[in-house]
């Protein structure tokens, strides 16, 4: 699986396009600010919904695209009996011509902002919720203390690092990282999860702490991390097992799509 951000810096090695993004909303709309689609003159890049609104809004960017007159400012667009939609409220999309000389810009503005994952573990599991997650609006620092772990391609929403020891990297996470933790070792996970309750108790920065694993390995955790001084209080931040319930699977596969639905349930409301 590739991400939106790939498939746009794919394409701008060989043609032009334009970016259109939502810049702001007013009452109920397809998608929030900031959401963004690539027009070019064969295809779309991802999507700002609405049906008729992505519709009239590819034909003007396509008309810019063959030499019509560019689009300037930022365009309202009512979404009521004009668009024939019944959400009701109103969209303001802006424009934007790219290229190839814009792939570098583009590729860390459009990064910047997704919400940071810290992922711990180079294992099948590890390596299945990696390639879920570059679909999806997650960065991922993908994180193992062992040499040739991770494949040599990825996406654009995916960064390797090698640490070790593994704990250490928990310290340079950014501000409002999710951390999966699913290293192939017992003794490193529950290093890591010190290292995360540490940080937790100097900065209280990490929304979302979760541990692979079942309650009897949780059970042992908490039996180990209390004797370390760390409080009930503290250790309830760690979700342990993950994923939604109700998924039963022990596929790879399976657990990456429980895990994923989990982490969007962690973010903040639209």
């Amino acid at each position: 699986m590739t991400g939106a951000v790939d498939e746009l810096l794919l394409r701008l090695q060989r043609q032009r396009g334009v970016l259109v993004r939502v810049a702001s909303t007013q009452g109920s709309a397809p998608r929030e600010a900031g959401t963004w689609m690539a027009v070019w003159p064969d295809g779309l890049t991802a999507t700002i919904g609405g049906g008729q609104l992505e519709f009239q809004a590819t034909d003007e960017a396509r008309a810019w695209l063959a030499g019509g007159p560019p689009i300037e400012g930022v365009r309202r667009y009512p979404l009521g009996p004009s668009l024939g939609q019944c959400c009701g409220g109103v969209v303001f999309l802006s424009y934007q011509l790219i290229d190839a000389d814009d792939a570098a810009s583009l590729q860390s503005e459009l990064l910047a902002q997704l919400a940071p994952v810290a992922l711990f573990g180079g294992g099948h599991v590890g390596a299945a919720l990696a390639r879920l997650l570059a679909t999806l609006p997650f960065a991922v620092r993908w994180i193992d203390s062992r040499d040739g772990v991770f494949p040599a391609e990825l996406p654009a929403q995916i960064e390797t690092e090698h640490s070790d020891p593994v704990q250490q990297a928990v310290a340079q996470l950014a501000p409002g990282s999710r951390v999966l933790i699913m290293s192939f070792s017992h003794a490193e996970d529950l290093d890591i999860v010190i290292a995360c309750l540490k940080r937790l108790r100097e900065r209280d920065d990490l929304p979302y702490i979760g541990l692979i694993g079942s309650k009897t390995k949780w059970a042992t955790f908490r039996h180990r991390l209390e004797a370390r001084g760390f409080t009930a209080g503290e250790m309830d931040r760690v979700t342990c097992p993950i994923g939604v319930p109700g998924i039963t699977g022990k596929e790879p596969e399976v657990i990456a799509v429980a895990v994923a639905a989990q982490l969007l349930q962690s973010l903040p409301a639209a």
